[in-house]
């Protein structure tokens, strides 16, 4: 609050326009991304990430006008606040004008601590460096550039169905969203099942779209598909997967970009076909090993994958089985390791 020499009161004084006076984010690169906080009782504090999801992120990207929500972190991604943890369980429907107005335990009641606090990334904050697109969105991968497709039409966001869903389309959406290439075109609500309406089905692009609302298919909204049949995308964008503390880019332990932060893989299940993939994408030849226990020495951060599960034939290691980002029962002493032949 700036206050002028003009000012009687506190309610005369001018406030900066971020969307919101009692939901704010704090220590991100600008108001559109970092841990969430509310104000109650006068008072700043943090939300717990139980049950934290896209959906309550989205809630609080609208109420501080930043645009659509592009990643839910949680366990403290952007640091770990003070005072009280106000809110935990929220469960936002999507409709709520404020997270204040979203289901929870109730104010001051949690069984959290700060490192569990919860953090919300908006497409705002992408301004700087994508041109992207309005009307056409990547949500729930790892960045901007991978993740469920989703089309804004009626000003409703909504899903896209698999039924005849190829890369040509795949394509589209990838120069679209300014993110290179597209390397896979994943069915079957490979980022998890939408919600709302289904705006596309029969997508069938040429590939010379400027984008994908150009591509012939169904009329909006009419389609014979369920959310079990969203439709995604995987683009080149930038690198997801990395080798470090090895003796070159083609040799060290194996790190994963997801939610904007680099983690490690735990060795558990870690074999040749693993590395395969991993070798393949970094363009680092073959596998010649995939030494475990923290080969390269321990990693820091999350543990993004474990039990990983590659055939050996698919275009990135974060395409491959596992048990889901950030589950697993390991410690950084099993990070995994790959040598390639380079």
């Amino acid at each position: 609050v700036w206050v002028t020499s003009a000012e009687i009161s506190i309610g005369q004084c001018v406030q900066p326009d971020t969307g919101s006076v009692n939901v704010r984010l704090i220590n991100g690169t600008d108001h559109c991304m970092g841990r969430v906080e509310v104000l109650n009782n006068n008072q700043w504090g943090t939300v717990c990430d139980d049950g934290w999801t896209f959906t309550n992120a989205e809630v609080v990207c609208n109420e501080l006008d930043c645009g659509a929500a592009i990643a839910a972190p949680m366990s403290a991604f952007f640091g770990q606040g003070t005072g009280t943890i106000w809110l935990d369980d929220v469960a936002c429907t999507g409709n709520e004008m404020s997270l204040l107005q979203c289901p929870s335990s109730g104010f001051g009641t949690h069984n959290c601590g700060h490192q569990e606090d919860a953090g919300v990334i908006c497409a705002v904050f992408l301004s700087s460096f994508s041109s992207g697109s309005e009307n056409v969105r990547l949500v729930d991968g790892t960045d901007h550039c991978m993740g469920r497709v989703e089309v804004f039409y009626n000003n409703q966001w909504g899903t896209v169905c698999d039924d005849a869903w190829t890369v040509i389309d795949a394509e589209v959406v990838c120069n679209e969203l300014d993110c290179g290439t597209a390397i896979s075109a994943p069915g079957s609500a490979f980022f998890g099942q939408g919600n709302g309406t289904i705006w596309l089905d029969d997508v069938a692009c040429t590939g010379d779209e400027m984008s994908l609302l150009q591509c012939p298919s169904k009329e909006h909204g009419v389609n014979n598909c369920g959310h079990h049949e969203d439709a995604g995308v995987i683009c080149a964008g930038t690198g997801r997967v990395r080798l470090v503390n090895g003796m070159d880019v083609c040799s060290g332990r194996v790190e994963v970009l997801h939610s904007y932060q680099w983690g490690t893989v735990c060795d558990d299940g870690w074999i040749t076909a693993d590395a395969q993939v991993v070798c393949r994408e970094l363009g680092c030849g073959a596998p010649l090993s995939t030494p475990g226990s923290a080969y390269f020495g321990p990693g820091t951060g999350p543990i993004w994958m474990d039990d990983t599960t590659c055939t050996g034939d698919e275009p990135s290691l974060i395409t491959c089985q596992s048990k889901g980002f950030g589950v697993h029962n390991c410690n950084h002493g099993e990070d995994a390791g790959v040598i390639c032949s380079g």
